[in-house]
């Protein structure tokens, strides 16, 4: 079984501010999925997905409509209108 280095929660929400900001300028360009947050926040789609949430919980983020079951959702910020799905 392969083991992988888990940062503590206490680093990941130090840096939450930093990273919510860093994901606000990715998303006002556009909406994306969690895994292309990831990729080009340089983060595990773990840690990803929780400052996702968090945005989401707190209204500063929205999940877009899928079109398939098996799709990623989308995010965007509030309120922003919407883009198309996939600009790249």
């Amino acid at each position: 079984m392969e083991k992988r280095h888990l940062r503590d929660i206490r680093e990941t929400l130090r840096d939450e501010m930093y990273i919510r900001d860093k994901i606000g300028r990715i998303l006002h360009q556009g909406p994306k999925t969690i895994p292309e947050l990831a990729e080009a926040l340089n983060m595990p789609p773990h840690e990803v997905v929780m400052f996702v949430m968090a945005m989401r919980r707190f209204s500063m983020v929205e999940e877009m409509p899928k079109s398939k079951r098996e799709d990623y959702f989308h995010y965007k910020l509030a309120g922003q209108t919407s883009y198309a799905k996939n600009q790249s």
